[in-house]
């Protein structure tokens, strides 16, 4: 059976392979990684409905395939779950591509540096490139501010100062790592 594409996947489904791909995992055990209390969930909660969601189109693709079975703690039997070749290599170019737009930084990038960190890789090289690809947004936003007037100066001041946090805090990490 040919494995299908996976055209567009979902933040859900490059966090559920994310963490497969850490270990062998079992959709609960994946769940409870992403709920609103844990280390990534303060960042990207998942239901555990659009978990096994992520983990049918993930398998489906051929990113991910079952291992075996465990037998549950009170309920049915889990199947554990591995990321295949082709799931880790999309995984590692999905780490290392920088956002497309400063709104997706909150979520995506920070999950993306989270992720770098777990697995012990340095998320400098994203870090670098997500200030490189934002350079000229960070100068059109600064540009913009300085124009605007009446109620667009409202707006544009707080694009800029949401992008001056954005350029601050990518700077920071790239300072911390390099002092640690």
């Amino acid at each position: 059976m040919a494995a299908t594409e996976l055209a567009h996947p979902s933040l859900n489904d490059w966090v559920v392979l994310a963490l497969v791909a850490e270990e062998e995992r079992h959709g609960f055990a994946i769940a409870r990684e992403l709920t609103p209390d844990s280390q990534l969930g303060r960042v990207w909660t998942v239901p555990r409905p659009l978990v096994y969601r992520s983990i049918e189109r993930l398998a489906e693709a051929r990113w991910i395939e079952s291992v075996r079975e465990e037998r549950g703690d009170q309920g049915p039997r889990r199947t554990v779950m591995r990321a295949t070749p082709i799931g880790r290599r999309r995984l590692r170019a999905w780490l290392g591509r920088p956002v497309a737009h400063p709104r997706d930084v909150r979520a995506e990038l920070l999950l993306k540096v989270m992720l770098l960190e777990r697995a012990g890789r340095d998320p400098r090289p994203l870090v670098q490139a997500q200030l490189d690809a934002f350079a000229d947004v960070f100068a059109g936003i600064t540009a913009q501010a300085r124009r605007a007037a009446g109620p667009d100066r409202v707006v544009a001041s707080w694009r800029l100062e949401n992008t001056r946090a954005i350029e601050r805090t990518l700077r920071g990490i790239t300072q911390a790592r390099r002092s640690s």
